[in-house]
């Protein structure tokens, strides 16, 4: 049986679930998340806590079965907690800039980059001397958040020779040895 499938889910104060035919809507303080459901699978719900059933041992179902556990929790987590994406502006110039849902960026093209963010996520900008600029993202759905990070970074990657480009805080560039470094 699936190690993560099988583990149920605690509900956190605050967060409630509905489970509808093959839909599960989690409520919760941050805001609401719907997910489908394969038909194969169940959700029961006792006591503040979610355990994701499979009613076959099919290749496929045992597959879905760690897949929508997972998913489950991530909506659990996000209307109770929520997600934060930090990213950081490598790059000499490299500027960014967001009013309400409209992030601005200025990465070394002729023209500056302008995104429309969607209304679920919230977007802030920081710069402090010294120090990359930085572009921290929040939401409550982390599929969709993790998308748009995708999205801003997939602008300007990090190259491998000096660093230069979008990517998430703490993340390890492998880098590479220039010509020079040939003879």
């Amino acid at each position: 049986m699936s190690r993560i499938g099988k583990a149920p889910i605690s509900l956190p104060d605050g967060v409630s679930i509905e489970v509808k035919d093959t839909t599960v809507t989690v409520k919760g303080p941050k805001g609401e998340l719907h997910q489908e459901i394969d038909a194969a699978l169940s959700c029961k719900v006792e006591d503040g806590v979610i355990t994701v059933e499979r009613s076959n041992e099919q290749k496929q179902t045992r597959a879905l079965h760690g897949l929508y556990r997972s998913l489950i929790n991530n909506m659990v987590e996000g209307v109770s907690k929520g997600f934060v994406i930090r990213q950081e502006l490598v790059g000499v110039g490299y500027r960014a800039k967001s009013t309400g849902q409209q992030l601005e960026l200025a990465l070394g093209f002729s023209h500056p980059i302008v995104m429309e963010l969607p209304p679920e996520v919230k977007v802030s900008t920081e710069a402090v001397k010294g120090q990359s600029p930085a572009i921290i993202l929040e939401s409550h759905d982390k599929q969709l958040i993790g998308q748009v990070a995708a999205k801003i970074r997939s602008f300007r990657k990090p190259e491998p020779y000096k660093g230069k480009g979008i990517r998430f805080a703490g993340e390890q560039i492998r880098r590479k040895a220039g010509k020079a470094a040939g003879k």
